[in-house]
């Protein structure tokens, strides 16, 4: 039967196949034109030098910053008897993200019910009811909703649709103070305040804590994490979160080689479990480190490990986070957004100056690795000059395009150094909104 098959095969392979005899048709050869295809870069990137100890080899003074004042803003949450968030302010994402153009994950448009479920799960008849100090298990996600699923913008416009979720308001690193205002009604999700955000995380998340265990956290010794990405284990080898820099933990005891650190997971009945954790004394510093160019390489390269990631989704890093974690081991602390922290230390107002103005003012005032360069909704940190231009360093997701009237973006995605006018070479770069162009202030701490 299978050799009738294999006959019947090549008969109609046969009969499919060109016979010797027969007159082929010509080939007709069409040819098409093929436009070469050029790739574009960011200039920057190749001539501008992006590795941190180039601007940090002519740092001769060591500073340092105060750690009591540090962790007096660390620890604010656990010192409070309520939340301090008015309800109108807990409340704001829900006045502000409406049907009509908000979209899902799906990229369609949300409906009514959307809102409607998640302001009705929030359950803010309860706010403030709870108020008990807590801890986070791992790094978690702050919602403004609670809920995972995203609220983007049209994410057909240039700059809007992934990453660019609405509802990631930030990220906290696992075991760090919270204060605890109310959970939802499907009890999935407490709101929470931390010392420089507040909103949703996932109740399996956090673990509450008696406050006489606050007291003892909060006044033992420190060590500020200086290596990122490390797995921190419990006793048993049992993995509880990695490490991150601006993580502070309470050190036990020490050895040569290790820190003894107090770690915390979720036991029975949600209780807290107290775990003594080691850690290599290259992941940690005791105490704040001094503020020098040694240092500033050291965690500058660590914070460079993490990509761009808005409010902190998928455990990256944005420009505000970026730097507020970057002064974090030396005992600096800043807010949480980019406009606040262009609030602090020295400001210079730089608005009605020309962009000429602008680059005087800032080689004339600005200290490298001290003074923070704002535009509206970005921040970035100078470092100083080459070939006698500013050169800042940020994360940043990507440079402003327009072609025949199109809005567009060439992604980065990442940190990096950088002039003022990054971007300047690409055929489509928009010299209207570049870094120089919209600088509004620079401010020293």
């Amino acid at each position: 039967m299978n050799f009738f098959y294999l006959i019947c095969a090549l008969c109609i392979f046969n009969s499919c196949a060109v016979k010797k005899n027969q007159t082929e048709k010509p080939i007709k050869i069409v040819k098409v034109k093929v436009e070469k295809y050029i790739s574009q870069s960011i200039s920057d990137l190749k001539t501008v030098p992006q590795d941190v100890s180039y601007y940090t080899k002519n740092l001769a003074k060591s500073s340092s910053f105060s750690q009591e004042t540090y962790e007096k803003q660390y620890f604010r949450v656990w010192n409070l008897d309520k939340v301090s968030i008015a309800l109108e302010d807990a409340k704001w994402a829900h006045d502000t993200y409406k049907v009509g153009n908000t979209y899902g994950e799906n990229l369609q448009l949300h409906k009514e019910l959307f809102f409607q479920k998640n302001l009705d799960n929030a359950n803010y008849k309860q706010y403030s009811s709870v108020n008990k100090k807590a801890l986070t298990l791992v790094n978690v996600n702050l919602r403004t909703f609670p809920t995972s699923k995203p609220v983007f913008f049209d994410p057909k416009k240039a700059g809007e649709g992934f990453p660019f979720d609405y509802l990631q308001n930030s990220s906290i690193a696992a075991n760090k103070p919270l204060i605890l205002s109310h959970y939802s009604k499907n009890g999935k999700w407490a709101f929470v305040e931390s010392s420089f955000a507040f909103g949703w995380v996932k109740t399996r998340n956090i673990v509450v804590i008696d406050e006489k265990y606050t007291k003892l956290w909060q006044y033992s010794e420190q060590v500020f994490i200086i290596e990122e990405g490390v797995p921190i284990y419990s006793q048993d080898k049992e993995f509880l979160f990695k490490s991150r820099i601006g993580m502070m933990l309470p050190l036990v005891s020490e050895d040569e080689e290790t820190y003894t650190v107090l770690t915390v997971s979720k036991y029975k009945n949600k209780n807290p479990l107290y775990i003594q954790s080691k850690i290599e004394k290259r992941v940690a510093s005791k105490g704040v480190l001094d503020f020098n160019a040694k240092n500033i390489d050291m965690i500058l390269k660590e914070i460079s490990k993490t990509n761009y990631g808005w409010g902190g989704i998928f455990g990256q890093r944005d420009c505000s986070s970026t730097l507020r974690d970057f002064y974090a081991p030396f005992g600096l602390w800043l807010p949480r957004n980019s406009s606040q922290q262009s609030k602090l230390g020295k400001f210079i107002n730089l608005e009605v100056m020309s962009e000429e103005e602008k680059r005087l003012v800032i080689k004339k005032e600005a200290i490298a690795f001290r003074t923070l360069v704002y535009k509206q909704g970005h921040i970035a940190l100078y470092v100083g000059q080459f070939n006698n231009q500013a050169i800042i360093f940020q994360n940043v997701w990507g440079i402003k395009t327009k072609k025949d009237g199109v809005e567009g973006r060439f992604i980065i995605g990442r940190p990096i150094f950088s002039t003022l006018e990054v971007g300047k070479n690409l055929k489509a770069f928009d010299a209207n909104t570049s870094m120089l162009i919209k600088l509004k202030s620079i401010s020293t701490l």
